[in-house]
């Protein structure tokens, strides 16, 4: 099972950014925290790096019925959604398959809300 969606988008990446937290506004996730790779490994490691950043998307609903199937869940939230540009120039966009990232928690309850969450996450980059 792989552990991403992915999608090459036609998009600048400051286009791609803005497209991305617009889709995942749509499908009811928001944009928590946005980790801006390049600039962290520079002022870090000075090193240079593509562009290349980490969007923590909650849907808040989703959120709180998955902590309360697992109180332990926060661990793995929010859903980590990326924007990067690869070596060839295009961006891409890829999402967590939560399906995947949770297949070692046993709980039922829980692969459902993960479930319905993959398919927003899913249906969400398919659009960008």
């Amino acid at each position: 099972m792989a552990y991403y969606f992915a999608k090459s988008v036609p998009l600048q990446f400051d286009e791609a950014l803005a497209r991305t937290a617009e889709v995942l506004g749509k499908y009811g996730f928001g944009v928590l925290t946005e980790i801006d790779v390049k600039a962290t490994l520079k002022k870090k490691l000075d090193v240079d790096f593509r562009n290349y950043r980490i969007l923590g998307a909650c849907n808040p609903n989703f959120a709180f019925q998955a902590l309360q199937s697992e109180d332990k869940i926060g661990t793995m939230l929010p859903c980590n959604v990326i924007v990067q540009e690869n070596e060839s120039g295009k961006m891409e966009v890829a999402a967590i398959d939560p399906l995947a990232s949770m297949q070692a928690v046993d709980n039922p309850e829980l692969k459902s809300v993960a479930a319905e969450v993959r398919a927003r996450l899913q249906a969400a980059v398919e659009e960008i």
